[in-house]
């Protein structure tokens, strides 16, 4: 493929070649041009194809808290970082998804306004902005959540663009949008149900394409390890069903892991077998960006709080640059998702070509 953000057909044959070749992409979310250059940077140096996705909240930093209007600010931040990918991603040499992360009914409209922006894309350019959009309707009645996602992917798909479902829930919090329920590894609004994912097969795949974040103990966050239990066989079961009921091959869902930081590698690495091609992580990436700056800034205290030395009279704005600890950060950002890449067994294997 032509390095760049990828679309429609082709993204539907990066999902098939991670699937195929046993591997999954990390799925990072972004809330500025810095953070976004160094899943860029992080994706050439270890010649993968990566995700970049924006929940509502991060792509209302991109445009700015300043921004009166918050609804407009969702959409226009995430239309900007969109362009923002677009322009710079075939420079770097990989594939780039874009993807938007938990929409819950109140953030519906977002979805809605950002697909009048695909559209326009579309009719101008053959192409949609973006590779695909979620919804997180798992908190509601699985008709209700199901009706919407059906509503939604019939626009969708006159585009190309993929529709992200959850099924079940992910535990924690992200952005305002999460569930007050015990993350512990008896409870039951934690595993999704094989019938449920069928039921969604059976309404949506006739439509469009879509992909399943279906909940095996996955939590948003880290979390004390033992607290959670994460279950990928409740992936293969799904897969199972569905497979058996229409006589399809293996693994015919394509599965999202969401809650990807702080998980056992050996629970990644199954749920990839079970058909996951995507894995969400933020919250280490989070710290990865965090953690260097705030190294930085303890080695050099006086840097932040004086301009001039106070007794030696030695400028200090070359410490105090944005552009050298912020730099710290992209660096550290870079570094974790060396990690990542090599986790999902994507290193190495962009289709970029």
């Amino acid at each position: 493929m032509k390095p760049g953000v990828v679309t429609g057909a082709q993204y539907r044959e990066l999902v098939a070649a991670a699937k195929s070749g046993g591997y999954a992409l990390p799925a990072v979310n972004v809330v500025g041009s810095h953070s976004l250059n160094a899943v860029l940077e992080a994706a050439a140096q270890a010649k993968s194809d990566v995700i970049i996705q924006l929940s509502n909240g991060g792509a209302q930093f991109w445009a700015g808290k300043g921004m009166a209007d918050a609804a407009t600010a969702k959409v226009i931040g995430a239309v900007s970082a969109a362009r923002h990918t677009a322009l710079l991603a075939e420079h770097y040499g990989i594939c780039v998804v874009l993807h938007t992360d938990h929409a819950d009914r109140k953030h519906v409209g977002w979805v809605d306004g950002l697909m009048d922006w695909n559209e326009k894309a579309f009719a101008e350019t053959g192409a949609p902005l973006f590779s695909s959009h979620m919804l997180d309707l798992s908190a509601e009645p699985i008709e209700s959540n199901l009706a919407e996602c059906e509503r939604m992917l019939r626009r969708m798909a006159k585009t190309g663009v993929s529709l992200e479902i959850e099924l079940g829930v992910t535990g924690g919090e992200e952005d305002g949008i999460g569930h007050d329920y015990d993350d512990s590894a008896d409870n039951a609004h934690l595993y999704t149900q094989p019938e449920d994912v069928l039921t969604a097969y059976d309404r949506l795949a006739s439509i469009g394409h879509f992909s399943v974040a279906a909940s095996f103990g996955n939590v948003h966050g880290v979390y004390k390890p033992g607290n959670v239990q994460l279950r990928p066989e409740i992936l293969q079961a799904s897969q199972a069903l569905v497979q058996q009921t229409h006589g399809l091959s293996e693994n015919p869902l394509d599965l999202v892991f969401h809650g990807g930081s702080g998980s056992e590698k050996d629970k990644i690495a199954a749920a990839i077998r079970f058909g996951v091609f995507k894995m969400n992580i933020d919250t280490d990436t989070q710290f990865a960006f965090a953690q260097p700056i705030g190294d930085y800034v303890k080695a050099n205290p006086v840097a932040f709080s004086h301009q001039i030395d106070p007794d030696d009279g030695t400028p200090y704005k070359k410490k105090y640059d944005p552009r050298t600890w912020l730099r710290k950060g992209e660096q550290g950002m870079v570094t974790r998702l060396q990690e990542a890449f090599a986790d999902l067994g994507s290193a190495g294997k962009t289709l970029a070509r």
